[in-house]
């Protein structure tokens, strides 16, 4: 730490019996500055913990008389996620800062924050292995190309990672998308760093052309689709595939599906008719305009401890959070899931239907599809 930097004048603060903490940065914005640590189970947007803005890039927290203080304060600081935490001024990771103090003045002091996840390490970007440029399907009596994206070390351990299989690699990591991509590749690398977890990514790319078509599932307002045997492509031939082929954890509750648009769309029915297969389902912007009464049934029980992660842009269309919000509350109330499911609902309202934002939303999906514990 620079204490040129950090040595705010005490003066200008009254110290009184509680702990006050007081942070200078040198990199604002108008994002809001919380603080979060093992005081409140690392919750990075908790409104209890929300820094007041003081002056021209200063905040300031003040405990609470009654605040019940752990024998080390351990904290970081954050502008809201852990996709915005703070980093020093080389764009590294920081240690969890500490104070044993209960009384008093902190002086702090960061030099820059996180946006959308980035910068990452070179270092810890997942290995990209294509598995085939002509994987056959069987199904649908064509052949795709298919990627997998393995933990930076996975050479060089023993682990079984879980697995998550995800539609349109096109936009995933390709960095001559035509509309942008995910950029995956660079979100598992912080997630990595960050120790937050590490899984392998199965990328399977979309028909081009027929992409709608294989991604729509029976009779709908687009005509009829291939969708059932595509999701049996991914069921019964790719994942016994990638089980025989890589280390991974092949139990339901270390699988996963997803995609956005009409691949989260194809993806909410890989999940709903295989649930002994599929136990968490991220779910970005799905097309459910296209299924206006989409039947949330099955004859299958295993769906103790299903996870949904479903995301929705305000300023995508009309009637995309009214579906998603919908979606959530029919398929809480269906006979078929009970209390069997759990679902994180997230709405950016000024998001739009793009990977730009389906980007930033990808690592907390992840994280809290696989990683969260206190789920």
């Amino acid at each position: 730490m620079n204490s040129g930097n950090t040595m705010i004048k005490q003066e200008l603060n009254t110290i009184k019996n509680e702990l006050k903490i007081l942070l200078k940065t040198d990199e604002d914005d108008s994002r809001p500055v919380y603080i979060s640590g093992n005081f409140n189970s690392w919750i990075t947007q908790d409104k209890d913990f929300l820094m007041e803005r003081i002056g021209n890039n200063l905040y300031q927290y003040e405990f609470p008389n009654d605040f019940n203080y752990p024998e080390e304060l351990l904290y970081k600081f954050t502008k809201g996620d852990w996709s915005e935490v703070e980093i020093d001024a080389h764009g590294n990771r920081t240690e969890n800062r500490s104070t044993k103090k209960h009384s008093g003045i902190q002086n702090e002091y960061v030099a820059r924050w996180r946006r959308n996840w980035l910068p990452f390490k070179q270092s810890f970007l997942p290995q990209v292995l294509l598995i085939s440029d002509e994987f056959e399907i069987p199904q649908l009596n064509k052949t795709r190309k298919i990627w997998a994206l393995l933990p930076h070390d996975y050479d060089s351990t023993n682990e079984r990672y879980p697995v998550m299989y995800l539609q349109d690699a096109q936009n995933l990591f390709n960095e001559e998308a035509q509309y942008g991509n995910w950029e995956i590749d660079k979100k598992l690398a912080v997630m990595s760093e960050y120790k937050i977890g590490k899984i392998i990514i199965i990328a399977i790319e979309h028909a081009e052309k027929d992409r709608i078509k294989e991604y729509n599932v029976g009779k709908t307002v687009l005509g009829k689709g291939q969708g059932k045997k595509y999701i049996r492509f991914v069921t019964e031939t790719l994942k016994p595939f990638v089980d025989s082929n890589f280390r991974t954890k092949k139990e339901r509750e270390y699988t996963g599906i997803g995609g956005s648009s009409m691949g989260g769309l194809v993806s909410i029915f890989s999940g709903l008719r295989n649930p002994e297969v599929y136990g968490k389902l991220m779910i970005f912007s799905p097309s459910l305009w296209v299924v206006p009464k989409l039947k949330i049934d099955s004859e299958l029980k295993a769906t103790d401890d299903t996870k949904i992660y479903l995301y929705a842009g305000g300023d995508e269309s009309v009637t995309m959070i009214e579906h998603v919000r919908n979606f959530k509350k029919n398929i809480l109330a269906s006979e078929f899931v009970k209390d069997k499911m759990k679902i994180s609902l997230s709405i950016n309202m000024v998001g739009k239907h793009n990977e730009t934002y389906w980007s930033d939303e990808f690592p907390k999906a992840i994280e809290w599809l696989f990683f969260n514990s206190k789920e």
